[in-house]
């Protein structure tokens, strides 16, 4: 996994083999997540890197990461159930995420396009960020995901679109695995050593 945010940029997240060669999914993207991040750093965000993808930061909280997929890339809110989105933007990054999340481009062009929308949405999330407001939670479907892997999804677009492919037992297996954790930082090197089998559309107890 990277360790310096220009790379995200230059050779991808690090994360797959397809890291720093021309299959990498961040290639086709770049000239949008280049926007992306300008439009972030405008608005004043905080810049910094999170399991290897840019994440932007406001008052020390989280706002938005960054994802790119084959056929598309993204920016995810982190606490999207708080936005009015007034465009209807947000999407469900997956079946399983209870609220849209994320704004999601399948052309570059897109980005620059939508530039004033985003920043609006940048910074209604950056006055919630300011005044502490949270999201009220809801559980919403008969799986209920642990609050890391959710977060290692928004971080991670290619765990989150491996694991929305997997079936319900499968999901099943995994939140089951980590709810019996402890704490927080077992639940978090768990779902780093999932990552290949989730990736591989196997379950917890697979081989």
């Amino acid at each position: 996994m990277i360790l310096d945010i220009e790379d995200y940029f230059s050779k991808g997240c690090g994360r797959c083999s397809r890291f720093a060669t021309p299959d990498c999914s961040t290639r086709p993207w770049n000239v949008g997540l280049q926007e992306l991040r300008r439009i972030c750093l405008e608005v004043g965000l905080t810049e910094t890197l999170k399991w290897g993808h840019p994440c932007y930061m406001h008052c020390e909280k989280n706002i938005v990461i960054f994802g790119a997929l084959r056929k598309d890339f993204r920016i995810s809110f982190f606490h999207a159930a708080l936005l009015k989105d007034e465009h209807g933007l947000l999407e469900k990054s997956g079946p399983n995420t209870p609220h849209p999340d994320m704004i999601r481009f399948i052309e570059n062009a897109q980005v620059t396009a939508r530039e004033e929308v985003i920043k609006s949405y940048l910074e209604e999330a950056m006055r919630y960020a300011e005044t502490g407001d949270q999201p009220v939670k809801t559980e919403v479907g008969p799986i209920v995901l642990p609050e890391e892997l959710m977060e290692a999804m928004k971080c991670d677009a290619e765990l989150a679109d491996a694991f929305h492919r997997l079936t319900p037992g499968r999901q099943r297996s995994y939140v089951i695995n980590l709810n019996s954790a402890k704490n927080s930082g077992t639940r978090v090197s768990r779902i780093n050593k999932f990552r290949d089998k989730i990736l591989a559309g196997k379950g917890a107890m697979e081989r």
